[in-house]
C-alpha cells in the first residue's frame, strides 16, 4: 500500500509556484525603465501587461481542463517553463512587438497554466477549509510582487531592465520547478471530508455549467470585481506620480502596499467566507471597492489618502480572487473544478482589457475610476439576485450526475 502523502507538502509546492508567477504583478516597475531604454510610448508599454493578463486568463481555460485529465504536476511544470522562458526571452528583445510576444503572450500563458493547478489541487486536499486554503494559495500569488520587488529594482538600477527580466526568469524557473514537483492529487484511499452544507452534490461538466442560471451572474460579478484591482495594480506607480504628486521612488512603494494587502485580503476574506458565506463577503468587498475607487476619482490625493485607497482596493481584489474559485466549487462541484474555473476566469482576462479601454475612451484616470466604482456598485446589486445554490435551478438531465 502506498504511503499516505503529507498534505502540508502540497501546500508548500502550491505556495512556491504561486510566489514565482506572482511576479507578474510587479509590472508597474517596468513601465518607465522600458520606455526610457527603448524610447517607447509608456501607454504602448503598459499594453504588454494587459496582454499578459488577458492571455493568462485565456490559458487557464485550457490548463484547467488539461490538469483535470493529466494531473497538476505536469501542467504546472509546463507553465513554469513557459513563464520563466518568456521572461528570459524578454531580456533579449529590441522591438515592441517582441515584448508583446515574449512577455505578453508566452509568459502570460505560462502564468495561466500554473495558476489553476494549486487552486483545484488544494481544494481536493482541504475540502473542510476551502476558503482558507484557497486564500493561502492565491495569497502567495499576491505576495509574489513583494518577494521579487527588491530583486527587480536592484537589477534595473545596476544592470538595466533587460537583465532584470533575465534574473526574474531564471529564479522563477528554478524555484517553480521544485514547487511543481510537489503537486499531486489525493489517492482514492486518502480523502478528507467536508462539514460544509453548501457544497453541491452534483458535478457539472463545463457544457452543463454555462447553461445554468447562476453562471452568467457569477461571471459578470467576477468581471466587475477584477476591473478595479487590475487597473490599479497595473498603473499603481503612475497613479501615485500623476494624481498624488509623489516622486518616482515613493510611488514605487505602491507595489509593496499592493502585495501586502492583496495577500492579506486573500487569506482574510477567504477565511471569513468560510464563516459568513461566499456571496455575502463578495457584497462587502464590492461596496468597499466602490468607496475606494470613488476616493481616487473625487479626492485631491495626498500621500496618505492615496495609499489608503490603494490598500483597500488591493485588499478586496485579493479577496475576490480567493472567494470566486470556492464559489465555482460550491456551485458546480469539485470534479471538473479546473476546467470550470478556467471558464469563469475568462472574466478576469476580459477585465484586464476593460480598464485600459475605458482610459482610452474617456481620456481621464479620474473618470475611469468613477466608472469602475459604478461597476462595483452594480456587482454588489447582482449579489442580491444570485441564488444561494445552483441545484434547485438546473434541469433534470444535469441532476443525474452524482458526486463520486
Amino acid at each position: 500500500m502506498r504511503k499516505p502523502v503529507n498534505r502540508t507538502w502540497i501546500v508548500v509546492g502550491a505556495v512556491l509556484i504561486q510566489l514565482c508567477i506572482g511576479g507578474i504583478y510587479t509590472w508597474s516597475l517596468f513601465n518607465q525603465p522600458l520606455s526610457d531604454a527603448f524610447g517607447w510610448n509608456k501607454s504602448d508599454v503598459f499594453l504588454t501587461y494587459s496582454i499578459a493578463i488577458f492571455v493568462f486568463a485565456f490559458a487557464t481555460m485550457f490548463a484547467g481542463r488539461l490538469q483535470d485529465r493529466v494531473g497538476p504536476r505536469l501542467v504546472a511544470t509546463l507553465g513554469i517553463l513557459m513563464y520563466g522562458g518568456g521572461l528570459i526571452l524578454t531580456s533579449m528583445i529590441s522591438e515592441l512587438w517582441q515584448l508583446y510576444l515574449t512577455y505578453g503572450i508566452l509568459a502570460g500563458a505560462g502564468v495561466g497554466f500554473v495558476y489553476v493547478c494549486p487552486l483545484s489541487t488544494l481544494v481536493k486536499w482541504f475540502p473542510e477549509r476551502k476558503g482558507l486554503i484557497t486564500g493561502i494559495a492565491v495569497g502567495a500569488f499576491g505576495m509574489g510582487s513583494l518577494v521579487f520587488k527588491s530583486v527587480i529594482q536592484y537589477f534595473i538600477a545596476t544592470q538595466g531592465v533587460s537583465q532584470a527580466f533575465f534574473a526574474l526568469g531564471l529564479i522563477s524557473t528554478i524555484l517553480g520547478l521544485f514547487g511543481a514537483s510537489l503537486l499531486r492529487v489525493p489517492a482514492k484511499d486518502q480523502t478528507y471530508k467536508t462539514t460544509s452544507s453548501t457544497v453541491t452534490n452534483h458535478q457539472f461538466a463545463p457544457s452543463q455549467m454555462i447553461k445554468t442560471r447562476s453562471f452568467p451572474l457569477i461571471w459578470i460579478m467576477f468581471l466587475f470585481a477584477s476591473t478595479s484591482g487590475l487597473l490599479v495594480i497595473g498603473m499603481a506607480k503612475d497613479i501615485g506620480v500623476q494624481l498624488a504628486g509623489l516622486s518616482e521612488e515613493v510611488a514605487a512603494n505602491a507595489v509593496t502596499i499592493i502585495a501586502l494587502f492583496n495577500a492579506a485580503g486573500r487569506i482574510s476574506w477567504g477565511s471569513l467566507s468560510d464563516k459568513l458565506g461566499r456571496i455575502r463577503v463578495v457584497t462587502m468587498m464590492f461596496l468597499i471597492t466602490a468607496v475606494a475607487m470613488s476616493a481616487l476619482s473625487i479626492l485631491s490625493l495626498t500621500y496618505v489618502s492615496f495609499f489608503i485607497a490603494l490598500a483597500a482596493i488591493a485588499f478586496c481584489f485579493g479577496g475576490f480572487l480567493a472567494v470566486f474559485p470556492t464559489i465555482t466549487n460550491e456551485y458546480f462541484g469539485v470534479k471538473n473544478l479546473g476546467a470550470n474555473y478556467g471558464i469563469v476566469y475568462q472574466a478576469y482576462g476580459l477585465a484586464a482589457l476593460v480598464g485600459p479601454l475605458i482610459v482610452s475612451a474617456v481620456g481621464s484616470l479620474q473618470m475611469t475610476f468613477l466608472i469602475a466604482a459604478v461597476l462595483a456598485v452594480i456587482g454588489a446589486l447582482i449579489t442580491r439576485i444570485t441564488p444561494k445554490t445552483e441545484t434547485p435551478y438546473v434541469s433534470s438531465d444535469i441532476l443525474t450526475t452524482q458526486n463520486n
